[in-house]
């Protein structure tokens, strides 16, 4: 990554944000013992006491706050679904915008910046951070899911379906069910989480490297609201930030429990439930404050090199053991199918499938647009030098190309051994199995499902440790290189927001958080597509 000192040293001509603000001014530093602390006194401590509060009453009253969770995530995805879907349309059609726009010819870092990687060493962290857990929970799942409810057809009860198809279902039809679940997941993938994240990344890199603010959410907001940024409007955006971000990465902490859980289980006897998910969130985070204490080059670089070399091993083997030539057609075929119902999968209104649209796009877009402040970040610290239009295309295309594949060969691999094979054990498994039972019937299986699991595991290590840099950087005022203790108290509490949700309801909880506060940083998102419009239209292009 860039060295964090010279991230706001523009090359060449931009337009600056004249401002008397200074990174940390509002900051309290102390020193507690040998501890150090450098916090933005406001934004540190009411998002700190909150997690800290919810932590402690939702573990005090386990019981009483599962069917509260329930009713939420209920109440929030089946008004709101349109809402989520809306959004999510307008960040493509943002981003498209940028790409064919006089803007795209902006160049991040000014006019004269080079770029920090080559085009390999960028798009394999692209790649990277688009290589998250969820490929790995839904990547076998999802496709499967989708196929088998499309297979059953649409059922209802009193006018209304009760079916999990998406649109109007395949029934009995296994070529055109395994088509519309391909472009279904590939909808859930593709286009529109990337542009969700590329609106944020741009955003920050910009207001960073062109206009020399903070590298911080609220920067992002200085066109609408001046020098209020800096206020309390600010204070609540950068907040909203920090809860979507730890919560967004407690339920991906707690989807990798619950599958690492499985799949322990299913090599080596490991009894499931709460309270083994429980030890391994423990132990996932013991070992990214291991991470933390070893430092940003150290820690992550290696945790990351090793999961991306893991991942292309697991995802190869798939490719050559499995349906090869099956997986090599089914990418562009499965890229046919996402075109040809992107339309209707994308239609925020008047839909039949209500299931599908509230419980799986609903909860996807707010899960993504959580996440968005995490991954935004990170992109926008190894975007610099390129254009707004180089960035767009690869942010938007690359990850969306790998998520594509990876999809393709493990859903691919698992319709193919219901559908030719008659292998009816992975979809009868529950969603955490499936991929440990997918590869059961695969040569080598007790070796590629270990190493499943310790995909896993490092991928959250990874998240957690980069996750509370991120957080830490907001919370600290927008700076880069605050004390380390900061980031292991983010750390500690990533894990402990993860356990307080599986003890508080499981899945549902996990999944309840991450829409409620997708939701309001859905509207903080939508906000900052303007004021990005708005920051690029004053930049010199070249």
């Amino acid at each position: 990554m860039s060295d964090p000192k010279n991230l706001m040293k523009p090359d060449g001509d931009v337009t600056p944000i004249d401002t008397d603000y200074q990174i940390g001014q509002d900051n309290i530093a102390l020193k507690i013992g040998p501890f150090g602390l450098d916090i933005h006194n406001r934004v540190f401590l009411i998002s700190g006491l909150s997690i800290v509060a919810f932590v402690v009453l939702t573990m005090a009253f386990q019981s009483q706050v599962e069917p509260m969770f329930g009713s939420l995530r209920g109440w929030l995805t089946s008004n709101l679904d349109w809402f989520f879907i809306s959004a999510g349309n307008i960040f493509v059609l943002v981003c498209l915008f940028l790409i064919v726009s006089p803007m795209g010819k902006v160049r991040l870092g000014g006019t004269e910046a080079k770029p920090d990687f080559s085009y390999l060493g960028w798009f394999s962290m692209l790649f990277a951070a688009g290589m998250g857990i969820g490929l790995m929970f839904y990547g076998v799942s999802e496709p499967l899911s989708h196929f088998n409810s499309s297979m059953g057809g649409i059922a209802g009860e009193a006018g209304a379906r009760t079916d999990w198809a998406p649109l109007g279902a395949a029934a009995g039809d296994p070529a055109a069910a395994e088509r519309l679940a391909m472009a279904a997941t590939i909808y859930h993938w593709a286009l529109h989480p990337w542009a969700i994240y590329a609106v944020l990344a741009l955003g920050l890199a910009l207001f960073s490297f062109n206009k020399g603010l903070p590298l911080t959410v609220r920067s992002v907001f200085y066109p609408l609201l001046g020098e209020r940024v800096w206020g309390w409007p600010g204070h609540i955006i950068d907040i909203l930030a920090v809860f979507a971000t730890l919560f967004g990465l407690a339920t991906s902490l707690g989807l990798g429990a619950s599958q690492a859980s499985a799949g322990l289980n299913y090599l080596f006897g490991v009894p499931t439930g709460t309270t083994t998910e429980v030890i391994l969130v423990i132990g996932i985070t013991a070992i990214a404050l291991i991470s933390v204490l070893a430092g940003l080059e150290a820690g992550v670089k290696r945790l990351s090199e090793i999961n991306m070399t893991l991942a292309a091993i697991l995802l190869l083997f798939v490719i050559i053991v499995g349906p090869t030539l099956a997986i090599l057609t089914g990418f562009a075929a499965n890229l046919a199918a996402y075109f040809q119902y992107l339309p209707a999968l994308a239609n925020p209104i008047g839909r039949e499938d209500a299931n599908f649209a509230q419980g799986w796009t609903a909860f996807y877009w707010a899960w993504w647009i959580s996440w968005s402040p995490f991954v935004g970040m990170f992109i926008a610290r190894v975007s610099r030098g390129r254009t707004v239009r180089e960035f767009m295309i690869s942010v938007l295309l690359i990850p969306s190309a790998a998520c594509v594949l990876w999809m393709t060969a493990f859903g691919g691999t698992a319709i193919s051994q219901v559908v030719n094979d008659g292998y009816e054990a992975v979809v009868g498994a529950a969603l955490p199995l499936q991929l440990f039972t997918m590869l059961d019937v695969m040569p080598l299986a007790q070796i590629t499902s270990f190493l499943a699991i310790v995909l896993v595991v490092i991928f959250f290590v990874t998240s957690s440790d980069s996750g509370s840099l991120v957080i830490d950087t907001i919370a600290a005022g927008g700076k880069v290189d605050a004390p380390t203790p900061q980031r292991v108290f983010w750390v500690t509490f990533e894990g402990l927001v993860a356990i307080a949700l599986i003890l508080g309801g499981g899945l549902v909880a996990l999944q309840a958080m991450a829409v409620s506060t997708g939701f309001p940083f859905t509207i903080v998102l939508l906000v900052a597509c303007v004021s990005v419009l708005k920051g690029l239209a004053t930049e010199p292009r070249k």
